[in-house]
């Protein structure tokens, strides 16, 4: 797993195999958004405590969703630490085991990436202990505003911090090459008009759960993006 900072005394990358995770700082208070794979938990606490901060201090992870390499190492670093985890209400009980990982809707050259990515070891029912809707306002970035953004899966979320500029677009969009819609979709209309509704936000930093964060001309380069997504069939 890579670290990488992101903006200085706020926000890092936590970079791995396949798929990331951001941690936010609050002073010495943490957010993760998103946890990575199964087992993630040990390189997630070492890479805590590299920034000479307390894995102790994680007050909860925010999943955007309910694939493996986003939701793989929640449990074991809740349960570890005592951090509240949040999803939106239509994603908790996919997260919990509770209904099936919805399939996506695969066009043919996203079918070896899906296959790739069902490498990542499948996650285990992991608690929500906060459910929240479009609108929420969690309290970490002087306000983090939950985004409804469906598509991806039906309960994906965007996470918005207005005060700082950031965006955390979770897998709505990607930007491996270029910006571009997210890849494995349930449902291809609703996530072109996630893209657009994310994209309208105009952030200046939006972190990804594939490709890097973007982090200069980030909402010129996202608008164009979601304005060039072609018309559905």
């Amino acid at each position: 797993m890579d670290l990488v900072e992101v903006l200085p005394q706020r926000l890092h990358m936590l970079r791995f195999p396949i798929g990331q995770a951001y941690l936010w700082r609050d002073g010495e208070a943490l957010t993760l958004i998103d946890s990575g794979h199964v087992g993630a938990g040990a390189a997630i606490e070492q890479a805590v405590r590299s920034l000479g901060l307390g894995p102790e201090r994680l007050e909860r992870i925010v999943l955007t969703h309910c694939h493996r390499d986003h939701v793989g190492a929640a449990e074991e670093l809740a349960a570890r630490w005592g951090a509240q985890v949040v999803a939106h209400r239509l994603e908790a009980p996919v997260i919990r085991g509770e209904l099936p990982v919805p399939e996506p809707d695969l066009l043919d050259w996203e079918l070896p990436l899906y296959a790739h990515g069902l490498t990542v070891p499948q996650a285990p029912p992991t608690r929500v202990d906060r459910e929240v809707e479009d609108g929420e306002v969690l309290p970490f970035g002087d306000g983090a505003v939950v985004v409804h953004a469906p598509g991806h899966t039906t309960g994906s979320i965007g996470v918005h911090l207005p005060r700082h500029g950031v965006l955390f677009a979770g897998d709505c969009i990607a930007g491996v090459g270029q910006v571009m819609l997210g890849v494995f979709n349930v449902d291809r209309a609703q996530a072109r008009a996630s893209f657009r509704r994310l994209a309208a936000l105009s952030p200046s930093v939006a972190c990804l759960g594939h490709g890097g964060p973007l982090t200069e001309n980030t909402a010129a380069a996202l608008i164009a993006a979601a304005q060039s997504e072609p018309a559905l069939p």
